[in-house]
């Protein structure tokens, strides 16, 4: 056999040892490692989540041609969420970091010791490419000048109202639905309700349950001091104006009576054990709204939800609270960051951004799938899914969309609103059962809030 030369050998060498390295040892054909992105998010749960599909379809389609893939590690809610970021942020003991990619509100971005960890998207998208989004919504998510929150499906306040309950009630009391337009009108019928559930059992005295169910008690006031004319904040503080006023006497005159659910947690919650028959809530509420109610005795039976617009006051302007986060994605490399942009851009594609709002019940983000939504909306199988796309295009085409501001300190403004105003319209509830007078109840409630600092 005729020998080789030794060049030849070691060129041979080289070229081996060149191919293991790129191989890597378990001899992957060639192919890099794809770039794989950790991902937070709210859309669903953790076994049952729509974006959790359509983030598999992604990785097994655009993600094997591009070289990425997104791993969803959480699914919750946001206020979890934005527990969870803050705690990362301010590297608290116990946590694990930031993952690539969060959904957050501009508040909890606020909320954060600083926001220049987030990459700013209009290094990843051209302006002829964020011209085809709502502009408000991106507006939203800019924070000092910077695109850090970017919109991949926005929300509105909806009402859902457990038409089962409200039947037998109505059939009772004459009570319709139209009475819910207004705020007046709905909580007259809080009263109502309440006075028609206790007297079901005259036994026991002052049982009745709430009819109505408010997730943001502050974004009800908020709003309606908007639509009223005034303005909600002073400065960074609530100005407690006279629209204030007007705002809180159908609202505390309802809760003092008992016909407003005044505890903690989400609207879903008393809407699926029958403590409640009308709640305002995220139109993503629509996930978790089942169509079986389980009362406290444990017996259940099927009813029907459905979805209005949200009551607007008789003399106030139709305003509603423009709702729905965005992705955050921290900065790392310029590959890793432009693989979030990748998949921002696909989520958010006129027909797979319909095909997902659909399924979450969210408004798409930019102008053309607007235009493909309402024929989309008809096909849906779900009838609670169609009854809220209904009131969608409803609230869209007649009323106007309301933004909190941004204000360094309207999270803890939020929240110590929240718990101030359910817990001293709690106190007056109790105290109004052991027969106090109403009008006095509201009004040491009225001051005890104004108080709150």
């Amino acid at each position: 056999m005729k020998k080789q030369k030794p060049w030849i050998y070691a060129a041979g060498v080289l070229a081996l040892t060149g191919l293991m390295m790129l191989t890597g040892c378990g001899g992957n054909g060639g192919k890099k490692e794809p770039v794989t992105l950790t991902v937070w998010h709210v859309y669903g749960g953790q076994t049952d989540s729509p974006l959790n599909d359509l983030i598999e379809e992604f990785n097994e389609t655009i993600g094997v041609k591009e070289g990425i893939k997104l791993q969803v590690t959480v699914v919750s809610n946001t206020n979890n969420i934005h527990d969870a970021v803050l705690r990362a942020a301010n590297h608290e003991p116990g946590t694990t970091g930031l993952p690539d990619m969060f959904i957050s509100y501009p508040k909890t971005v606020l909320a954060m010791p600083d926001s220049d960890i987030l990459v700013d998207y209009r290094g990843y998208f051209s302006e002829e490419e964020l011209s085809d989004y709502i502009p408000a919504f991106l507006k939203e998510g800019e924070i000092d000048g910077r695109l850090v929150v970017f919109p991949v499906a926005k929300s509105t306040e909806i009402m859902f109202i457990d038409k089962t309950l409200f039947d037998r009630f109505a059939a009772d009391t004459g009570a319709t639905l139209d009475q819910l337009d207004t705020w007046e009108g709905l909580f007259e019928l809080s009263k109502a309700y309440y006075q028609w559930t206790d007297a079901r059992t005259p036994e026991v005295p002052r049982d009745g349950k709430a009819f109505f169910v408010h997730d943001y008690h502050f974004n009800y006031f908020q709003v309606g001091v908007e639509s009223l004319g005034e303005d909600f904040f002073q400065g960074n503080k609530i100005a407690y104006g006279n629209a204030f006023s007007k705002v809180w006497e159908p609202y505390a005159d309802a809760a003092v009576q008992g016909g407003i659910w005044l505890q903690k947690g989400y609207a879903t919650e008393p809407l699926r054990t029958g403590e409640s028959v009308v709640s305002v809530a995220s139109s993503a509420s629509v996930l978790y709204y089942e169509d079986i109610v389980t009362y406290s005795d444990n017996t259940s039976e099927p009813i029907e939800v459905i979805a209005r617009p949200v009551p607007c006051f008789e003399n106030g302007e139709r305003l509603v609270m423009q709702r729905g986060a965005g992705f955050c994605t921290v900065k790392s490399t310029p590959e890793r960051e432009r693989a979030a942009a990748v998949f921002l851009k696909w989520l958010t594609e006129p027909e797979m951004n319909v095909r997902f709002v659909t399924s979450v019940g969210y408004m798409p983000v930019t102008e053309a799938a607007f235009k493909i939504l309402p024929e989309v909306a008809e096909t849906l199988e779900d009838p609670k899914y169609r009854s809220l796309y209904e009131a969608f295009l409803k609230t869209q085409s007649s009323y106007q969309f309301y933004t909190a501001p941004q204000l360094d300190n309207y999270l803890e403004l939020e929240q110590a609103f929240e718990k101030n105003v359910r817990s001293k319209l709690r106190t007056a509830y109790s105290r109004w059962q052991d027969e106090e007078d109403v009008e006095k109840l509201k009004f040491e409630a009225l001051e005890n809030v104004k108080a709150y600092r």
